[in-house]
């Protein structure tokens, strides 16, 4: 499949990659035909998609099955008067619905948004408004059709809520049933060209509502780099990624670059994450790649992992936040296996990241790709020398590269603040060593200016880190009259340092960050919690520490 879309797939080294790596892209490019029906025709029981649940269910979808089930569903939703450029919401958790649904709707050319099912009445109002949502596809979960069925009087553009089941309100369209019930799918004339939009997120920022992140229908090639050359997969990878399908990392780590290699798609439905069942899970089924945000290998390295056999496991990849250096180490100590990381966006695919040929670096996001050419640029303009810091950003040469965005839907003043003369501005300050390997700071929005010092909070919780009584950290910057900000430190404590919390263990804790790190960076304000805010995908939320520091 590969060979359809690269003339050079292997590469001898990093050099090689960056100057020969190139994406052939065709007219008219649909994942559901040129992918899925593609391997379903010359590997028809080639395996695409395990799903397991947390109650012991498993089943295993052949490409010819996925085939088969997305164009029922295609099906179904043409009757229902879904067409070419719909938008349609789709929340459908883990369930394996999602991987028939995304497929069946891009068939059809119609918009696809993944949402979370922790969105709320208001959420959703706001969501169908600002993008004119036709239908909502859904898990029947009691929260999930409770918040849509409040939300629905306010959102009049929708005309079906479809329900996957168990729970199918009054009103709601059976998916179930429609799919069984459906004639023979009938492929569109025109599905879509390269130009229409086929995915689009809603994405967070430090103030205001959500951004609409649109991508055009040439974004699933983008990630033959996510799953080719960083996840390392082949034909006979079983690869799980954890993370919810209402989150840009599914389609990262679980949807399109993988099956473009023709991987194994592995799918863990749960409703609490439990690190053991987690590790039970890798023994059981074989696992063989694994990626994961910080946070949960934060969480595995705390249990007793000799107790596993992990011997499947070859590769594991990083994502979602920085790395601090002690979780590498201890991951490698316990299984000798390295962590590759990569950095990008909703906006992007892999900007940054540590691919096989490129020796990890604990704490860095790798190097540059060869897709996009990176960069960094100071608060003046100017390009930043090794060493210095500065924003990513991408330069387009007046070409938008395979993967990036196409717009901001509906708003093109911030997609032209965005797109600022030729140069995509990521929001993200890093800086690069004199071996070209790039260093996460933060968010601009993050990063904390005291006594005019610049500080990046990841270089903070890194220190922090490293003394024996941090679980977890975050680091915000905290208004003050004479020095602009200080850094704040917002620790959850290990269990044998509980019974410690105290003027004395802040004390140690700031001692050690001065001696780890430069001394002006030291937290001078500590807070000691049970827990911090998270996303569901279990990336920690300092925007919500920095507005309920402000209050």
């Amino acid at each position: 499949m590969l060979n359809k879309y690269l003339d050079k797939i292997e590469f001898e080294n990093y050099n090689d990659f960056l100057e020969n790596f190139k994406i052939n892209v065709p007219e008219n490019f649909n994942f559901g035909y040129d992918i899925v029906d593609e391997w379903a025709r010359i590997s028809p029981n080639k395996k695409a998609l395990l799903w397991t649940n947390d109650q012991g269910k498993e089943i295993q979808f052949t490409f010819a099955d996925i085939k088969r089930e997305s164009d029922k569903a295609a099906s179904y939703f043409t009757q229902l008067g879904i067409k070419r450029g719909d938008m349609v919401m789709i929340v459908l958790k883990r369930r394996y619905q999602f991987w028939m649904v995304i497929t069946a709707l891009h068939k059809i050319g119609a918009a696809v948004i993944p949402a979370t099912h922790l969105l709320t009445e208001k959420d959703i109002i706001y969501r169908a408004k600002a993008a004119d949502i036709k239908a909502i596809v859904a898990a029947g979960d009691e929260e999930v059709v409770k918040h849509i069925e409040k939300a629905r009087p306010n959102c009049p553009t929708v005309t079906n809520c479809i329900s996957i089941g168990p729970i199918i309100p009054e009103g709601w369209d059976d998916y179930n049933r429609g799919v069984e019930e459906a004639p023979e799918f009938v492929r569109p004339e025109l599905a879509n060209t390269n130009d229409d939009i086929s995915l689009m997120y809603f994405t967070s920022g430090t103030t205001g509502e959500p951004k609409m992140v649109a991508h055009d229908f040439t974004y699933p090639l983008g990630h033959i780099i996510t799953a080719k050359y960083w996840h390392n997969l082949n034909e006979d990878s079983l690869h799980l990624t954890l993370a919810d399908t209402g989150w840009g990392k599914a389609v990262w780590g679980k949807y399109y670059g993988q099956w473009i290699v023709g991987a194994n798609v592995f799918v863990y439905d749960y409703e609490k994450f439990t690190p053991v069942d987690l590790l039970a899970i890798f023994e059981k089924y074989h696992i063989t790649s694994f990626c994961a945000p910080p946070t949960v290998f934060r969480f595995l390295i705390r249990e007793d992992i000799s107790k596993y056999d992990l011997s499947s496991l070859r590769y594991c990849t990083i994502a979602g936040e920085a790395l601090n250096p002690s979780v590498y180490e201890k991951w490698k100590e316990l299984t000798g296996i390295k962590l590759f990381e990569a950095f990008g966006q909703t906006e992007t695919t892999i900007t940054v990241g540590t691919y096989p040929m490129v020796e990890p670096r604990p704490g860095s996001m790798g190097k540059k790709g060869p897709v996009y050419d990176i960069d960094l640029m100071k608060p003046d303009g100017t390009w930043a020398e090794d060493g210095e810091q500065g924003e990513i950003v991408v330069r387009t040469h007046g070409k938008q590269p395979v993967g990036l965005f196409k717009e901001y839907y509906r708003d093109p003043e911030l997609t032209k603040e965005a797109y600022d003369n030729g140069i995509y501005h990521t929001g993200d300050v890093a800086w690069r060593d004199e071996d070209g390997y790039y260093w996460f700071i933060g968010r601009k929005d993050d990063v904390i200016k005291s006594s005019g010092y610049r500080i990046g909070p990841f270089e903070v919780e890194s220190a922090l880190m490293t003394h024996p009584a941090v679980v977890e950290c975050a680091i915000t910057g905290v208004p003050d009259e004479i020095r602009g900000q200080v850094v704040k430190a917002t620790i959850v404590l290990s269990a044998d340092y509980k019974d410690k919390a105290g003027e004395a263990l802040i004390a140690e804790i700031q001692d050690h960050v001065k001696r780890t790190t430069a001394p002006y960076k030291y937290p001078r304000i500590i807070e000691f919690v049970d827990e911090l805010p998270k996303t569901i995908s279990g990336k920690i939320r300092r925007v919500e520490i920095r507005q309920k520091n402000n209050q």
